[in-house]
């Protein structure tokens, strides 16, 4: 494939199937910290097959290599590897130096940082202050056993503390001020665990894992929902479409199931099986005209790429921790979708979405910013216009390597 870009169309505009996800990354990224945790008590079926995790992966088997001295984790664009192993690399004995490409270390992580040293750990900054390269002297000393983290930023910061509270001597309590943004990611977390054996209180704002072991067990991780909800677009946009989409079920510990309520009012249907999801576009019955993003923010380009596409003036909210993203996903949104007469006009904390202008363009070039999820919510869109470009698809290998190869197999054509 061409790195720099691709032709995308589709010349019947329908679209029927099956497509067979790869696992939850974020599953799997949670899975394998809890198996390294567990010193191998704890299996892991169906792994993600991501750059994000097999890079988590990797680092993790360097981290515990043997050998003296500074040890180099460069964990590339994966950003839940660099929250959830700034607090891991703590309870390792080791010096470490935690980095990742020049947008992760635009990508704050000072929350966090505060919060553990707070508790004992001796992180330094190596270059500016509240952002990576972080240095981790490992092996904390743990003195308090309660933390206090705003919960309005990003729910990895609180997932990363959880997942390592039970190998504190103390374990840890945590306080979440204020409201807890992606509530579902934190719920993924505290379930897992407990799958491993780890059991917690939630009372209110506060959180409390004691020290405790984890026990002899497996993890099987589901198929990705965030993944699913591109095939969803894809059904919303064709002129007649249905996919089955194996493995995925109705009660999911993924935040990002919320898919299947929100396209419902964008005329997909969708029908729980035993063996997974059916998906079927059917005629749009709905006015809603508000969309609240809150606890499934990495749902919100798709969903938006597919309003302006369908020409339906809605509004959204919970967007604003798109902007700490692989990019601002907001301003990377505004600009794409203004290629073919949409706007996305911010008013508060509301963003109103604005079609009266919307056109085909014939032939359109998107950008990705270095984000899989801006390349993923765009392609569907040769469903609707006569060619489309998506620039440096590459990017998809972050957390759906076989992206391209799926849509190929449902009728898109291809093209460098």
């Amino acid at each position: 494939m061409n790195e720099i870009s691709i032709k995308l169309s589709h010349p019947t505009k329908q679209v029927s199937g099956t497509v067979q996800l790869t696992g939850s990354k974020s599953e799997s990224n949670r899975a394998l910290i809890i198996r390294a945790l567990s010193e191998s008590k704890v299996k892991v079926k169906n792994l993600s097959e991501a750059a994000d995790t097999v890079i988590l992966e990797k680092v993790l088997t360097q981290a515990h290599g043997e050998g003296s001295g500074q040890k180099i984790i460069d964990i590339g664009p994966a950003g839940t590897a660099m929250r959830f192993l700034t607090s891991y690399l703590n309870l390792l004995e080791g010096n470490f130096i935690l980095t990742g490409t020049e947008r992760m270390q635009q990508r704050p992580i000072g929350i966090l940082v505060d919060a553990l040293k707070s508790i004992g750990a001796e992180i330094h900054y190596k270059n500016k202050s509240g952002f990576p390269p972080l240095h981790i002297e490992g092996k904390m000393f743990q003195g308090k056993d309660k933390v206090t983290i705003r919960g309005n930023v990003s729910s990895q910061y609180i997932s990363s503390l959880l997942l390592v509270a039970s190998a504190l001597k103390k374990g840890l309590t945590i306080e979440i001020e204020g409201e807890l943004t992606s509530r579902p990611y934190v719920t993924m977390t505290l379930d897992m665990l407990k799958e491993a054996g780890i059991s917690h209180e939630w009372t209110g704002n506060t959180i409390r894992i004691a020290a405790q072991e984890h026990q002899e067990s497996v993890l099987y991780v589901e198929p990705d929902w965030s993944a699913a909800s591109y095939w969803y677009a894809i059904v919303a946009l064709s002129e007649n479409g249905e996919v089955v989409l194996p493995g995925l079920k109705q009660h999911s510990l993924q935040g990002d199931i919320a898919i299947a309520e929100i396209m419902r009012h964008f005329g997909v249907q969708t029908t729980f099986t035993a063996k997974g999801i059916h998906l079927k576009k059917v005629a749009v019955d709905s006015e809603k005209q508000l969309f609240d993003f809150k606890e499934c923010p990495d749902l919100a380009q798709t969903v938006v790429v597919v309003a302006a596409a369908l020409k339906r003036d809605v509004s959204f909210t919970g967007l604003e921790t798109l902007k700490i993203k692989e990019t601002d996903r907001i301003v990377a949104l505004q600009k794409e979708i203004s290629k073919f007469g949409a706007k996305l006009i911010a008013e508060d904390e509301i963003y109103h979405l604005i079609t009266e202008y919307v056109k085909d363009p014939g032939s359109v070039s998107f950008s990705t910013y270095e984000d899989h999820r801006m390349a993923m919510a765009f392609a569907p869109l040769a469903l609707v216009f006569d060619e489309i470009t998506i620039l440096e698809p590459q990017v998809v290998e972050k957390s759906y390597p076989a992206y391209w190869e799926h849509l190929s197999k449902q009728g898109f054509q291809i093209t460098d």
